[in-house]
């Protein structure tokens, strides 16, 4: 299996969000979803408008159950989140019990996995990116990368992720020498 990495610059998101927005308003959701929750990709697919949306508003917690773990997991909607549920439910006027992601392909069923793997490698390659290999979980390594590159405590990203040691959470994000380097360096007591 092979590694797979987190967009570690802010203009790499950037371009990828915008090519996603102008192809598609539901790709561009799925990434920010990915982006800003930590979950899983079988947890994304599995999202249906109650989960994101009352009916009015989004909405400002997503609670769901976690397939891999079987916990439960729940997570503060950001305001580009919120604004993303907001153009997708404008363009799409889904019913609240669709999935998020349905395919275009039978009754009410999300993408597959593949499918969402192949989303997003198209847009990292159209964006100037296809060196990095992003994979099922590159957007959930994107969102815990960019917590630890901006001081969220490690031990709350173990939590996030639900993963054992620092050690691992360091080793799942790609973190790399010359990034420790850097803290060193800028430090410069």
């Amino acid at each position: 299996m092979n590694m797979t990495y987190p967009l570690k610059e802010q203009k790499q998101i950037d371009l990828v969000k915008m090519y996603l927005k102008s192809k598609s308003v539901r790709n561009y959701l799925m990434f920010t979803v990915g982006i800003s929750s930590a979950l899983r990709i079988s947890d994304i697919l599995q999202l249906r408008v109650s989960s994101i949306y009352d009916g009015q508003k989004p909405k400002e917690y997503i609670d769901v159950k976690e397939k891999k773990t079987g916990k439960r997991k729940r997570f503060a909607t950001s305001p580009n989140l919120q604004k993303a549920i907001k153009d997708f439910v404008k363009f799409y006027k889904p019913e609240q019990d669709e999935y998020v992601f349905v395919s275009r392909k039978g009754d009410n069923k999300p993408i597959t996995r593949q499918r969402a793997v192949q989303i997003l490698t198209e847009a990292l390659d159209m964006c100037g990116l296809a060196h990095i290999n992003f994979g099922s979980h590159g957007m959930r390594k994107t969102f815990a990368y960019h917590c630890w590159k901006n001081g969220t405590d490690i031990t709350f990203l173990m939590r996030i992720l639900n993963h054992s040691s620092p050690k691992e959470v360091l080793h799942y994000i790609s973190v790399e020498q010359e990034e420790l380097d850097d803290i060193y360096v800028n430090l410069n007591l």
